[in-house]
């Protein structure tokens, strides 16, 4: 059993899917790499057919709590105060939208399709926005799981748990992830995808190092070099 999904397998998927924007969104989730919210807000305005990119805006609720009495910034699980000392009741709520917004570039193949969705008149009107997609989460789970069904793809391990999950939007992200590092697992090559997948923390994006695997093989494989002989039989110790 894998752990994550293949080029080829998210080409299987998108030959499964029942019509062009279930495709699409497929395409775009492994493709940009990005969460299922993020492509699931994406509209007309998003996509930059001239310059071959997409804009994403990825926007983020925070609950931050302060003390009433003096204001001062409380943990989930504070009883009293860090700033005053008093006992905490009730602490003031305020939640905090934290917006973040990167242009992704696109390949050749996708933009072709993102512009036959559009001439199609693919996209459907939300208030005063077009949306590409136009469907919630949970559908945009189903069209995964139910492309994932048709291809014949296997349940995947999750490698930090050992636990067996379903092909889901998110696995797309993966496979994305792990795609790129297994073409560059430099520090620039690492920088640059934290950068596409809009990571603030280096450690989210390191953590795909190790599941791709080739870090790891090169390390060992340099622990035991300078043993090996020039026909990479064992040295003998002298």
């Amino acid at each position: 059993m894998k752990a994550y999904i293949v080029a080829e397998e998210v080409e299987a998927l998108e030959k499964a899917a029942n019509n062009p924007r279930d495709r699409l969104l497929i395409r775009l989730l492994f493709r940009l790499g990005c969460r299922v919210s993020e492509a699931l807000a994406l509209d007309t305005n998003d996509v930059d057919v001239v310059n071959s990119a997409v804009t994403i805006v990825h926007l983020k609720a925070r609950l931050k709590l302060t003390c009433p009495d003096c204001k001062a910034r409380l943990g989930r699980y504070h009883a009293f105060c860090p700033g005053c000392g008093a006992k905490i009741e009730g602490p003031l709520a305020r939640q905090q939208e934290m917006r973040r917004q990167r242009t992704l570039p696109v390949d050749d193949q996708t933009l072709a399709m993102l512009k036959e969705h559009l001439q199609r008149g693919g996209p459907v009107m939300r208030g005063d926005r077009a949306l590409l997609f136009a469907i919630n989460r949970h559908r945009a789970w189903q069209i995964v799981r139910d492309c994932a069904r048709r291809a014949g793809l296997a349940p995947l391990v999750n490698p930090e748990t050992g636990e067996t999950r379903g092909v889901s939007p998110h696995r797309m992200r993966d496979a994305f992830a792990v795609h790129a590092m297994r073409q560059d697992d430099s520090g620039e090559g690492l920088r640059l995808l934290q950068e596409h997948l809009g990571h603030a923390s280096f450690n989210t994006t390191a953590r795909y190092r190790k599941v791709a695997g080739e870090e790891l093989r090169r390390w060992y494989a340099r622990l035991w070099r300078k043993e090996n002989g020039p026909d990479g039989d064992v040295a003998r110790t002298r």
